[in-house]
C-alpha cells in the first residue's frame, strides 16, 4: 500500500499556530465510519455522542520541558537537547542540533553549569545517549531550565506551559503532548461522568516516533519507534465489564488506541494490567480488537496517524472528511480542531 493513499492537499494558514482561549471551544467534526456522514459541532457538546455505560480512555501522560539549550563546554558551541525518553537513571536518549558536534565523550552545559550532560553514546536513527549531573531532583531542575517540546510546524510561542499539557495529565515522561485530549476541562469531564459514561486512565510516553516522518513510499516498509505503555489493574477491569455490558470503548487520541490495540490483540480482545513497549503500526486492512470510536485531531498528510484513522473509519470516509475540513476552515494538527469517529 503506497503512502502517496494517504496524500491530501492543506493549507498552511489552517495549521493552528495557538490554542483557543477555551479548550472546550475547538470545532467538533463527528464521522459517522460505518457511513461517511458528517457532521459539525463544538467540542463542548460531545457529551450528546456518548451513552451511559460508554467509557473514555485517556493517556494521562505528563510532557517535560524537554527542550534545552546549552554550550558546549571546550568550544561554547550553541547546542540544542530535545529529551526522547529515560534509559536508566540519569541517561536518556536524545536528539541534539547540530548531531555532528556531539561526539562520545562531549560535554554540554545547561543554565551557567546547573545541569551538565556527557555524551556517553549513540542511538538509533541519530541519536545521543546523554548522562546528566546536576544538584536535586532531575525534573525540578528539567522544570527551571527546559521549555515545552513544541513541534516544528509551531512557529509561535506559548505563554502558558500548561496548555500543552491536559488537564489530567499526571505520569511525566512524554516529549510531546496527546492532543486530543487538549479539548477536555474538568467540567466537561464532570459534565461527562454524570450522564453515566466512565472515564478510564492508560499512560503512553510518546516518544520519537511522533518526530519520524513516512520516509518510504510503502507503508509495508515504514518502522514504528517503540513507546512505553502501562495499564493499571482497575482500568483493566473496567474496560472489560463495559465490554461485557454492551458499552462501546472510546480512545481520546491515537496514543489511548494504540495502547489498547496492543493489549487487547496480545490478550485475545480482553484488557489486563500490564506494561511495555509497543511500536504497533495500524493501517487499512488492520482488525480493530479494543476500541469502537474514537476522539482525535486533523493530521499531517502521509502520516502514520492519518493512516490509523483510515484503518478504522475508511480511507475514502476520513479522505473526504479532511477535503470538507479544508473546504469548512477546520483548524489542523496539535492546537487544531477535533474529530468524533463513532
Amino acid at each position: 500500500m503506497k503512502v502517496d493513499l494517504f496524500d491530501f492537499h492543506l493549507p498552511e494558514e489552517l495549521i493552528a499556530q495557538t490554542p483557543l482561549e477555551e479548550r472546550t471551544k475547538s470545532r467538533l467534526m463527528v464521522l459517522n465510519k460505518k457511513t461517511g456522514e458528517l457532521a459539525h459541532e463544538t467540542f463542548g457538546n460531545i457529551t450528546n455522542y456518548l451513552k451511559p455505560g460508554d467509557c473514555l480512555v485517556l493517556n494521562d501522560t505528563r510532557v517535560l520541558p524537554a527542550r534545552l539549550f546549552g554550550e558546549k563546554e571546550d568550544t561554547g558551541a550553541k547546542i540544542e537537547v530535545l529529551l526522547l525518553k529515560q534509559v536508566e537513571g540519569d541517561t536518556w536518549e536524545t536528539l541534539v542540533k547540530p548531531a555532528k558536534r556531539v561526539k562520545e565523550g562531549s560535554t554540554i552545559s545547561f543554565g551557567n553549569g546547573i545541569l551538565q550532560a556527557e555524551c556517553v553514546g549513540t542511538s538509533d536513527h541519530g541519536g545521543r545517549l546523554l548522562q546528566f549531573k546536576y544538584e536535586g531532583i532531575f525534573y525540578e531542575v528539567l522544570e527551571q531550565l527546559g521549555e515545552m517540546p513544541l513541534p516544528p510546524y509551531i512557529k509561535e510561542q506559548l505563554d502558558d506551559k500548561e496548555r500543552y499539557q491536559t488537564v489530567y495529565a499526571k505520569e511525566r515522561g512524554s516529549a510531546a503532548a496527546p492532543t486530543a485530549g487538549l479539548h477536555f476541562t474538568e467540567d466537561l469531564l464532570e459534565e461527562i461522568k454524570a450522564k453515566g459514561v466512565h472515564i478510564a486512565f492508560i499512560t503512553l510516553h510518546v516518544g520519537l516516533g511522533t518526530f519520524r516522518p513516512v520516509s518510504v513510499d510503502d507503508i509495508n516498509e515504514h518502522e514504528m519507534h517503540a513507546e512505553f505503555y502501562q495499564m493499571s489493574e482497575g482500568t483493566a477491569r473496567l474496560l472489560n465489564e463495559v465490554r461485557e455490558n454492551g458499552g462501546k470503548i472510546i480512545s481520546v487520541g491515537t496514543t489511548s488506541t494504540r495502547t489498547l490495540e496492543t493489549i487487547a490483540t496480545a490478550n485475545k480482545g480482553k484488557f489486563v494490567s500490564e506494561n511495555g513497549w509497543t511500536s504497533i503500526f495500524i493501517y487499512p486492512g488492520y482488525e480493530f480488537k479494543g476500541i469502537d470510536g474514537m476522539i482525535t485531531n486533523f493530521h499531517l498528510p502521509k502520516s502514520t496517524l492519518i493512516m490509523l484513522i483510515s484503518a478504522l473509519a475508511g480511507r475514502d470516509h476520513v479522505l473526504h472528511a479532511y477535503q470538507t475540513a479544508v473546504e469548512e476552515r477546520y483548524r489542523f494538527f496539535s492546537f487544531g480542531d477535533a474529530m468524533l469517529i463513532i
